[in-house]
Formats: structure tokens, sequence, C-alpha cells
């Protein structure tokens, strides 16, 4: 994969309880590239066990039989072959989850290798978390017991075997599921072997809800990528860029507005449309990849859910913001300095409800400066002695945002914000001379 293509990660994940058989989802696959996503996320399409997480994989090598048609006439692996290309005809790779943290408590693999997992007091143990200091488990997963099973070597030969297959059936791409949860010595290991034979494989490091040392520790084995946590930024803390500056000399990360773990956005907000499309375009232009999952487009409410989610959850309420979604990400396309995790600092300005950040790229000389009202339902003036003070070198501006482009920058400069808008300008796209 070139330079150019790891850069421009724009993921849509299209969660498959929601579109429903795997032989229906063309006309989402052809949304999706017309709206400029170049990547598709798909949740785990393997068959579940009892209790029909999709989360809790009963078996690696057989498939959800909600997402299988029996009537079209191909296979099960045929069906997902052709979902596959039909999203390379128009552009689009494709990655899987990858959950190796745990598998279903009802797996045969706890009968033919209880080896593999960890037991205490002869039962099976399921993982947990804590939450708002109650102790959540989930009984329906079997914890695999990466440390101290007896058959190390032939619990990362099953990984590889899973990831093999899914490499044959067109997968180009592993969102690796809790990816701290497993040790840095068992991914250092699975990524090397996978990238010796598939050198366009890219990897992806789901680490959210882990310190930032651990985020970095694990990220530092040979992920491609790793999720952050921008999506519940305030616009007003440290924190976000604390966290950014200690994993980004390892690359890139991904940013998101809503997950299928979180609640929809357009719910989070009442409706405030406003809002919504002011997190999706911070959120494609703070990292080096942005991923929307289905529905945010059409400002759906109802939350995806692992189990009860249904095709006749999708939502008919009048709401389309995909040709807003296309101009943001042509915008990050076309510039560089959005498709790098580079030098980026929250500068001060006369106003609390303005965000005034600044960010550069790394392999060009392209600069970024992002006025964004914070504020999602009023007006806010935004004040300014000469913007051009904030770049290097005092280097001229160009207007790119995705509404309302400025002709002129003037010095001084004032500007009356809409509720949530961002005005989004970008210095010279000259090419260092050595990339």
């Amino acid at each position: 994969m070139s330079k150019k293509e790891l850069r421009s990660m724009i993921i849509y994940n299209l969660f498959p309880l929601l579109v429903g058989k795997i032989t229906g989802w063309e006309p989402h696959l052809k949304r999706a590239a017309d709206m400029g996503f170049n990547w598709i996320f798909v949740n785990p399409i393997q068959r579940p066990g009892v209790s029909r997480s999709l989360y809790s994989i009963a078996d690696y090598f057989d498939f959800n039989s909600l997402l299988i048609d029996p009537e079209c006439g191909l296979s099960a692996e045929e069906q997902v072959k052709q979902m596959i290309s039909t999203a390379e005809r128009l552009g689009l790779k494709v990655m899987g989850d990858l959950v190796i943290n745990h598998c279903a408590a009802d797996s045969e693999l706890i009968t033919s290798h209880p080896e593999w997992f960890v037991w205490e007091n002869n039962n099976i143990v399921h993982p947990g978390a804590d939450e708002n200091g109650k102790r959540i488990v989930w009984h329906d997963l079997a914890k695999f017991d990466h440390r101290s099973t007896k058959d190390l070597e032939g619990l990362i030969r099953y990984f590889l075997e899973i990831m093999e297959y899914m490499i044959l059936l067109g997968f180009k791409g592993f969102r690796c599921d809790a990816a701290y949860q497993v040790p840095r010595g068992i991914w250092k290991r699975l990524i090397n072997e996978v990238k010796k034979k598939h050198s366009d494989v890219l990897f992806f490091a789901e680490t959210l809800g882990s310190p930032s040392d651990i985020t970095r520790n694990t990220a530092s084995v040979g992920f491609d990528y790793i999720f952050n946590s921008s999506k519940w930024w305030n616009f007003y803390d440290y924190w976000l860029m604390e966290q950014y500056a200690l994993t980004r000399d390892l690359g890139p990360s991904i940013a998101f507005p809503e997950s299928h773990d979180t609640i929809r956005l357009a719910a989070e907000l009442n409706g405030n449309l406003d809002g919504v499309k002011q997190r999706y375009l911070f959120a494609a232009l703070f990292s080096g990849g942005v991923m929307m999952p289905i529905g945010f487009e059409f400002g759906f409410r109802k939350s995806l859910h692992v189990i009860n989610t249904t095709p006749e959850d999708w939502e008919q309420n009048g709401i389309d913001l995909t040709s807003y979604i296309r101009t943001v990400n042509a915008i990050k396309k076309s510039h560089t300095v959005f498709q790098e995790d580079g030098p980026t600092h929250v500068l001060h300005n006369a106003s609390n409800q303005v965000l005034l950040m600044w960010k550069a790229s790394i392999a060009t000389r392209e600069e970024c400066l992002f006025i964004l009202n914070k504020d999602m339902c009023n007006h806010q003036h935004f004040y300014a002695e000469n913007l051009q003070n904030y770049t290097q070198a005092g280097r001229a501006l160009t207007d790119i945002s995705p509404a309302g482009k400025l002709e002129y920058i003037a010095a001084p400069f004032h500007y009356n914000l809409r509720p949530g808008q961002g005005i989004v300008l970008t210095t010279s796209r000259d090419e260092s001379p050595e990339d």
C-alpha cells in the first residue's frame, strides 16, 4: 500500500444487523463510496453463540445465519466474497472485526481446547469490566488465556488461521477489538507473520478505555492505526491534546463522532443538526483517520445494538447529511495535513466559545487553522488581529471550509460564526523535498 493510500483513511462502519442479508448490501456500499469513504468496517459476521451477540463468536469459520441468504444460489463464503468484490469495484477496501480476547461461552473450542481458556475452580472465566462502580460480567463470553496457557503456540496458530481465512475472503484490514487485553508479544507475532505474507493488510487497534500508557504500549508493536477518544472531548479540557501528544509519534489515529458502542449523536444532541455537523467536521480533520457508522448521515437516533438491532430499525426521518459529509471527506482527501497525526495545538483567542486550533503536516509544508464555534445553538463572534501570525513565517491562508468560503481574509479578522460552524484555513501544500 502506498504512502498516500495509508494517509487516506475514511471509514464507513456498515453495521451488519441493521442492513440484514449480505446480498442486499450493495446500495449501502454505493452510498458510502458516493460520500467519499474509501474503507468499510464490518462488525463480526461469524456465527454467534446462544446469546446472539455479534461479539460472542461461537465459530470463527462459519457465518451468522441472519446475514446469509439461503435462496440466492451462492454459499455463505461466496456471498461474503461477492460483497467484498463489489466494495472493491466501488473503490472500497473492507476491514473485519478481529475478536480474539474472548469467544462465546458455548463455543466448541472450550471442549476441544480447554487449555486455551482461563479457568477458576473448574469453571470457565467470563470477562467483565467496572462501570460506574459496579462490576459487569459478560456470562456469554469465555476468556482466552493468552498469558498462562500451556499451548500458547497452538492458540497463536489458531488466531493466524482465523486471519488467513478472513484474508482469503477478501478482507484487507482488521479492527482488533479491545486490543489492550491481548499481550503485546502476541500482537507483535501476529502482525509480523501476517504482513510477511500480506504486506498490504492493515491492523487497527481498538484501545478505548485504556490508560494512555497502555494504549501507547499496545500501539508500539506494529499497529497501523489506533482509535482516539476525541468523541468525548468537550473542546475545553486539555486531556485530549495530552493523549494525542503521547501517541502521535507511533502513527496516525482514527476519530469518530459516534460508534456502535455509543448512543447516537443526533439523540445525544436532541436533533441539533448543527451540532452533528460540527462533531463530524472536527472528527474528520483532527486526526489521520475518521470513522462514521451507518445511519449517522441520516441523523438516526436509535442506538445500534449487538443483539437486538434489525433492519426494521432503519429510520425514516427526512434528514439527509450525505452532501455535507461528502464535502468534508473531499477536504480530508485533498489535504495531507488532515491525513496525519501531526503537530497540533489549541491556541488562545478572545472568545471562550470559539476553538482556535493549529495543525501542521509532517510530510509537507502545509498548515491549517481551524476556527470552530463550540456553541451549537448560538452565533459567536471571533476576532484575531492577523490570522497569518498564527502560521509559520506568516504564511498566507486559503479558506477551504465545507460551507461559506471566504474569498478574502482581512486583517484584523472579524467573523460572526453560525451555531457549530467551522472555518478551515490552510497554507500552501508545497511538498517537502523528501516526500
